[in-house]
């Protein structure tokens, strides 16, 4: 059997300048480069391992959800974010259906969609 010590998540944005913008400036995250590869990012997320984010030419973004932040307001949370500029997905699926605010409830534990500026999906779940 393989023994792991740690993991931890990565995924892939268009432009570093601008995600590390969106995720320091617009999500508050800790963000650092890299200095020996170009392109590379940590974030950092109190209490969890780093994310790393890559640089990749031809990117493409992420059908899928990539990360998920766990709040104690999801509510609170979209207002503050929307604030910043930030915009909520809203979908009306037969499966998926979020109100105006772009939070789905009901299903689950609250939970809205942004983008990154690369269009991979993150999510603000209710704690």
């Amino acid at each position: 059997m393989v023994k792991y010590s740690k993991a931890f998540s990565s995924f892939s944005v268009d432009d570093s300048g601008k995600a590390k913008d969106f995720y320091s400036n617009k999500l508050g995250l800790k963000v650092t480069e890299v200095p020996e590869m170009k392109g590379l990012l940590n974030l950092h997320i109190e209490g969890n391992e780093n994310v790393m984010v890559y640089a990749k030419p031809n990117h493409q973004p992420a059908t899928f959800t990539v990360l998920n932040f766990i709040v104690p307001d999801v509510e609170k949370t979209v207002d503050e974010l929307t604030a910043k500029g930030i915009k909520f997905e809203i979908f009306d699926d037969e499966n998926l259906k979020t109100d105006k605010k772009g939070i789905m409830r009901g299903m689950g534990p609250a939970i809205a969609w942004l983008k990154d500026p690369a269009g991979n999906f993150i999510s603000i779940m209710q704690e």
